[in-house]
């Protein structure tokens, strides 16, 4: 059972982490900031990595507790944790669901002019997320010349490290019936996955695709992880069942 479902669970984390590098709020503010300070591509692509770390570390971090929690789940519900997990993961899919038809969305946060400001994806498209934040940016020291280019660095860090990839988060749970093994490898590809996300976008915009546009997994970025998780859950008693 462990080789389908572990390779399930690794295309599932790759998916989820993907798409959500994908969201706006990952690469377009280092675009706009790169471009208000003359910065190069290069230069640029290092500033999105070393956010992007930031990202990714707190999100394992909380993949972390979400880990040490399922273990002591698991230790205790022996063979029912398998269901309640691909309960759980149905009920996530459930929710996301939900707040794809309420029109709510996935909720992200931007760091911006010294606030952190929840962002809801649902029903922008790129220009008018381009527009958004170029308002924003115009009355923000990460665009001024007049502060240095670390306080450009360090606030485009802050803005990323604070807003986690929750979706990521059940993923931690599903992996736990392989141990700090799974943990390490579902790690391994959050960062793997979300790092070359920012990096792809942020390289085409910078390339001049401005027509190029994920306005459509924005949008639809809550139904999307809806049916992943479901059918993860579902594949997980499924698979346990067949065993």
């Amino acid at each position: 059972m462990q080789s389908p479902v572990l390779t399930t669970i690794a295309i599932t984390g790759f998916s989820v982490a993907f798409f959500h590098a994908a969201i706006p709020t990952h690469w377009l503010p280092f675009v706009l900031v790169s471009r208000a300070r003359g910065w190069s591509r290069a230069k640029t692509l290092a500033v999105t990595v070393f956010a992007g770390m930031g990202h990714v570390a707190l999100t394992s971090l909380l993949g972390l507790a979400i880990a040490w929690f399922g273990f002591q789940l698991d230790e205790h519900a022996g063979e029912m944790f398998t269901w309640i997990v691909g309960g759980l993961l149905i009920a996530i899919g459930t929710y996301y669901f939900w707040q794809q038809v309420r029109g709510g969305g996935v909720r992200h946060h931007h760091f911006i002019g010294g606030q952190h400001r929840p962002s809801a994806t649902c029903g922008h498209d790129h220009a008018e997320a381009n527009s958004h934040w170029d308002t924003e940016l115009k009355e923000s020291p990460l665009a001024s010349r007049k502060s240095g280019d670390w306080a450009a660095i360090s606030g485009l860090f802050v803005m990323l490290t604070l807003s986690p990839c929750e979706g990521f988060l059940p993923v931690y749970l599903s992996g736990v019936q392989f141990g700090w093994t799974g943990f390490f490898v579902l790690s391994g590809i959050l960062a793997v996955a979300t790092l070359f996300g920012m990096l792809l976008f942020t390289w085409l915009t910078l390339l001049g695709f401005e027509r190029f546009s994920v306005k459509q997994f924005e949008r639809y970025e809550a139904a999307l992880l809806g049916v992943i998780f479901t059918v993860l859950g579902v594949l997980m008693l499924v698979l346990k069942h067949e065993h």
